[in-house]
């Protein structure tokens, strides 16, 4: 039972890691990555035993001015601006350098090597038969990618579920790299719409197969309703505003504490897509 599945959204709010828990949890067996590396949350849903962390680092260069005659091949090279050349004085910018390794290599002089940059952490749980794994950026980087695929390392095996970040810029993108499909969990707003477009686009140049569930369905207009009928995108759920769910979700429960029904759905959406991308069951 190989599937790569990844809940993502075109915006934040809608909804996305209520839906990532509740697919893990309606599972035989699986590993939930928590890919939200700003802002991770599905320890709050699914407190874990054994629990463990990882510091998560990234080479920057370093530059020996004893070697360095200050050729500009470094900064020539450097796309991002990562380095700049100053007489007697070649500095980095750690926050700029995307750890390519590129000016080590091409420096004449060999003046330049690498050191370790911390960037965050990751830990690590279980709660029944769901493993976790969660990335969480240090205050004050920019740069979240490295961080999402040291998480993306720890990619099972079986069945996986990747809980994107919201919106459609490098984070989300470096999240659904390796999956399989995308279930894009949105809400019948404008606003929601206007991301859910954004979203569909970005998939569609990745070359990504996708569905969509609509959250909070009833509480708003039916503009995804019919856009997703236009562009034939395939509907998977749809979920009623509910004050039931909210008040127990406010507390650390699921949508599968609030609607146990719900769990039936949510499998034969994994055991559909798993069918169709791996020819096993669920």
């Amino acid at each position: 039972m190989a599937l790569t599945l990844a809940v993502a959204s075109g915006k934040g709010g809608t909804g996305k890691t209520t839906l990532a828990v509740a697919l893990a949890l309606a599972a035989k067996e699986v590993t939930l990555l928590d890919c939200d590396v700003e802002e991770p949350n599905v320890h709050l849903f699914l407190p874990g035993e054994n629990q463990r962390s990882q510091l998560v680092n990234v080479p920057i260069p370093q530059v020996d001015m004893s070697l360095c005659d200050a050729c500009r091949a470094c900064v020539d090279f450097c796309e991002f601006n990562a380095l700049a050349v100053f007489p007697g004085k070649t500095l980095v910018f750690p926050e700029l350098c995307h750890s390519c390794g590129g000016c080590k290599l091409v420096c004449p002089k060999q003046a330049i090597t690498e050191t370790n940059r911390r960037i965050g952490d990751l830990s690590f749980g279980q709660f029944g038969k769901v493993n976790w794994v969660q990335g969480r950026l240090d205050v004050g980087q920019t740069m979240s990618p490295p961080l999402i695929r040291a998480v993306l390392a720890h990619k099972g095996n079986g069945l996986t579920i990747i809980d994107a970040p919201p919106g459609t810029s490098c984070p989300m993108i470096a999240a659904v790299g390796l999956s399989d499909y995308v279930l894009l969990v949105t809400e019948p707003t404008p606003f929601g719409l206007n991301d859910l477009k954004l979203a569909v686009e970005t998939l569609r140049q990745m070359q990504k197969p996708f569905g969509v569930i609509i959250n909070r369905f009833d509480s708003g207009d039916e503009g995804v309703e019919g856009y997703c009928l236009v562009e034939e995108i395939e509907i998977w759920m749809r979920i009623p505003q509910s004050r039931k769910i909210a008040e127990i979700y406010s507390v650390g429960g699921t949508l599968l504490d609030a609607v146990p029904e719900y769990k039936e759905q949510f499998s034969r959406i994994l055991k559909d897509l798993v069918q169709e991308f791996s020819g096993d069951e669920a």
